[in-house]
């Protein structure tokens, strides 16, 4: 893939978390939540686009976040041991908006959004 790909990567993860944001507001916590998760996802595999030219082929947030940890110069460890539990969050979060009858609840969605903006502070600055 491309820069130019990557940089369409980066974009449609900027848009999951507009529309998650988009989506709270209007009362759709379970696809917000479901945004944000996308959103974590496609931002951790556009950064290792750009630091390795790959990803792996899957959706585990914790996997896609230790290989961006050992692609780059900035000490990832400490911040994946410190939202471990949003980590794995979000990947139940796609299993279960795939297969499961599970709805979220507002204030567990806000602070899924919250995680999503220390997640992209975080990953911008690597």
């Amino acid at each position: 893939m491309s820069i130019k790909d990557a940089e369409i990567i980066k974009d449609r993860a900027y848009s999951f978390l507009r529309n998650a944001k988009r989506l709270f507001e209007e009362g759709e916590y379970d696809l917000a939540a479901f945004n944000v998760e996308q959103f974590s996802q496609l931002f951790l595999k556009y950064k290792l686009l750009v630091k390795t030219g790959t990803y792996p082929r899957t959706h585990s947030l914790i996997r896609l976040m230790r290989e961006l940890d050992k692609a780059t110069e900035k000490d990832l460890s400490s911040f994946i041991e410190d939202e471990i539990m949003f980590l794995t969050r979000l990947e139940d979060i796609y299993i279960a908006a795939r297969y499961l009858p599970r709805r979220y609840e507002r204030k567990e969605v806000e602070k899924l959004i919250a995680f999503a903006d220390r997640f992209k502070e975080v990953l911008e600055s690597v």
